[in-house]
Formats: structure tokens, C-alpha cells, sequence
């Protein structure tokens, strides 16, 4: 497989997977870039910021034309993690590759059980997306105590995103639902808004930190990875509903943990 095909089938997988469950686009790009078309792990992280970046922004438009956007919320939780975001990108500088793939992989690791777990539930919230009603009508809670809850997890998760490229939608939705007590699709449009904005804010940081050791981002692969991404995410929206939400779940939940014990693996040869 010629590299250019395996970045347009990876972009494609990246997208459906964005179509399909709301989140995990990084958790499937950074593996992509680094092992399949060989780009370094730094470099990899900033251009998943960026492809994603690119992808929940195009995504978002359509909910806050909706109104499905909770300012208020991006406020409070999309300028700590943005805050968070610079700190993480910041930190990375000061870390090999490998390490920051190995704490990818257990991010993602986390992110897999976590999720198995709550598949096997009643669905009343689950991590990557919650089944509650479309148009629930959840009282919002803004209380100052869940207002400081908010940033605390907005600058949790933008440290996250900034150091190993993941913690979008999977920890932003569930944080926002239970948090802030906001309507599933009122979640998931304010989430699409703070991964744009974060994403931003790494990907400027990102510039500084791969320059310091004589990388660069590959605009060309960001560019495929955007375009196919939206295709796939496109496609991905409409499989969704023809499929077994809880079924779906496990299925990609036992993919990341595959993927997480391989990059471990991989990963950690490397610092031996």
C-alpha cells in the first residue's frame, strides 16, 4: 500500500470513527500517522490536533446554528482547557516521543475500560456519548461549585490533549453532561466548539515545540486527513443509526485497548 493510499484509507477511518461515536479521532490518528505512514510522534500529535481541529469545527457549525451550543459553557471550560492545552504542548517539549506515546496509550487504555464498563450498564451516561433524549430538557446546572468542577476538568483534559494529542470528546461530553447538566446534544455541539478552540491553541504551541527539534507539521497529509475525515465522518453519521449503540461501543473499546497494548509494547522497546 503506497503511503498516499494509507493516508487516504486512514483518513477515512479517522472520519467514520467521528461519524460513528462523536469522539475518538486522535485515539485512531496518532496510531495512523506514526506507525502506518511513519511520521514522528511529535509530529503526529500536532497534525491529529489539526485534523481534528479542522473536522469539529466543520461539525460544530450546524449545532450552533441549531443553538446547541452552551457559551456559558465554553467559557468555563473551553478557556481552561485551552489554558490546559498551552501547559500540555508546553511539557511535551521536555519529552521523548516514545514517552508521550506511552502516556497516549494509557489515556486511551483508560478511556477503553472505561467505556466496556459503562457499555455493559443501563444506559443512563456512558463515556463517549450518552443516550439520553435529543431533545431532553435537563435543567442546567451553573452553580458556582460546578462551575469550578467545569475548569478544574477543562484544564485536566486540555493538559491531556496538549501532551499526547487525545481527550477530546471523550472526556469532554461526560463532563459537560454530568457537570454542567447539559442536554446530550447540547453537550456534544458545546464539545465539537472547545476541541476546535483547544485543538487551535496546541496546534500554535506545537509550532515552537517541533522547531525546537528540527520537525515539521506535513501540511499535505493534514489536508487529506481533513478532506477524507469529513467524508468518512459524513458516512459514519449515517451508519450510526442502523447500528447497536452498545454493540458499537464494545466493539471499538476492545480496538483501543488492542491499539494501546501495542503502542505500549512498541513504545517501550524503544526505552529499553
Amino acid at each position: 500500500m503506497t503511503t498516499l493510499t494509507t493516508i487516504i484509507v486512514g483518513a477515512l477511518v479517522v472520519g467514520t470513527v467521528l461519524g460513528l461515536l462523536g469522539s475518538g479521532g486522535s485515539a485512531v490518528a496518532v496510531p495512523i500517522l506514526v506507525y502506518l505512514v511513519g511520521h514522528n510522534g511529535k509530529v503526529a500529535i500536532a497534525e491529529s490536533m489539526a485534523i481534528v481541529g479542522a473536522i469539529s469545527l466543520v461539525g460544530a457549525i450546524p449545532y450552533a446554528r441549531a443553538k446547541n451550543v452552551d457559551w456559558q459553557s465554553v467559557l468555563f471550560f473551553g478557556i481552561p482547557a485551552m489554558m490546559g492545552t498551552w501547559i500540555g504542548a508546553w511539557l511535551s517539549g521536555m519529552a521523548s516521543s516514545a514517552t508521550q506515546l506511552i502516556v497516549f496509550a494509557i489515556v486511551i487504555l483508560f478511556a477503553a475500560i472505561t467505556m466496556l464498563r459503562n457499555s455493559f450498564r443501563k444506559p443512563v451516561t456512558s463515556l463517549v456519548g450518552l443516550e439520553t433524549p435529543p431533545n431532553s430538557t435537563i435543567e442546567v446546572d451553573k452553580s458556582t461549585w460546578k462551575l469550578i468542577l467545569v475548569a478544574t476538568e477543562g484544564i485536566t483534559v486540555g493538559a491531556l490533549t496538549g501532551f499526547v494529542g487525545v481527550g477530546g470528546g471523550f472526556l469532554i461530553v461526560p463532563a459537560l453532561l454530568l457537570l454542567g447538566k447539559l442536554p446530550m446534544r447540547v453537550a456534544i455541539g458545546t464539545s465539537l466548539v472547545i476541541v476546535t478552540l483547544k485543538s487551535v491553541v496546541g496546534l500554535v504551541k506545537y509550532q515552537s515545540v517541533l522547531a525546537s527539534n528540527g520537525l515539521s507539521i506535513d501540511w499535505f497529509t493534514v489536508a487529506i486527513f481533513s478532506g477524507i475525515g469529513l467524508i468518512g465522518c459524513a458516512v459514519g453519521q449515517q451508519v450510526n443509526s442502523k447500528l447497536d449503540q452498545r454493540t458499537l461501543k464494545k466493539v471499538f473499546a476492545v480496538f483501543l485497548i488492542v491499539i494501546g497494548v501495542f503502542v505500549i509494547v512498541k513504545e517501550c522497546r524503544q526505552l529499553i
